[in-house]
């Protein structure tokens, strides 16, 4: 795996921004493709642990977008966003993508009121560096780092995997879960947010180990780790 430039953690800032991407789920005019509502024909509403191609969410992690979004019931993901396709574009990722990626979108239903989270993914130069994290975030003993905070949530995690290019390289990859365009601060349980953003980003990164075939699953735990560190 070759070495990747890294933007930093967020240890000390905020998690930085998903990279700009767009992911069609819905549309709001009636079209060829689209009912008499403006709903596309072809429009699905899932559970929480069918989004991202399944295995992504445990049941855990449905839960937990319950918590987050207040509801239990979301647009199916588009079929370019899923986990495994996540993987695979991160083994074929070039040196420099060092940016946060989309991995997958999680949006409320249409007709309920809006709600967005983003997944990334992007490469790191290395473990994390020593150093106090942001006051916001709780730093949670998962990973190589795992920092949660009321609206977002990241992991490190290191992988070994024979799908590297060079398998004997050690990779280091963050996942981040992030509320997109929140007007205001969240004004629910900040400890149960937190839980709950942490649970999700956990379920997404040792989706992603597995499906990377890091070995030991990038030493992750199989369920998320809540008590601070």
């Amino acid at each position: 795996m070759p070495t990747v430039i890294s933007r930093g953690s967020v240890r000390g800032g905020l998690l930085a921004g998903a990279v700009a991407g767009s992911l069609l789920l819905g549309a709001t005019s009636c079209g060829e493709d689209g009912g008499k509502d403006g709903v596309p024909k072809d429009y699905k509403v899932v559970s929480g642990t069918q989004l991202c191609g399944g295995h992504a969410m445990s049941a855990d992690a449905a839960k937990a977008l319950k918590v987050i979004t207040g509801s239990s019931r979301f647009e199916a993901s588009s079929k370019e966003y899923t986990v495994a396709q996540a993987a695979a574009n991160l083994v074929a990722a070039p040196p420099s993508s060092t940016m946060y990626n989309d991995a997958c979108r999680v949006f409320t239903p249409i007709g309920t009121p809006h709600f967005e989270l983003r997944i990334t993914w992007r490469l790191a130069e290395g473990a994390p560096t020593e150093g106090p994290a942001a006051p916001k975030f709780t730093v949670l003993k998962m990973g190589e780092e795992a920092l949660a905070a009321a609206d977002k949530a990241y992991v490190r995690f290191a992988c070994r995997s024979p799908r590297f290019y060079d398998p004997s390289e050690v990779a280091h990859i963050d996942i981040g879960v992030e509320r997109w365009g929140m007007p205001k601060p969240p004004e629910a349980d900040i400890k149960a947010l937190k839980n709950a953003y942490a649970t999700v980003a956990h379920s997404f990164s040792l989706a992603m180990a597995k499906k990377l075939q890091c070995e030991k699953n990038g030493g992750l735990p199989a369920k998320p780790v809540l008590i601070p560190a």
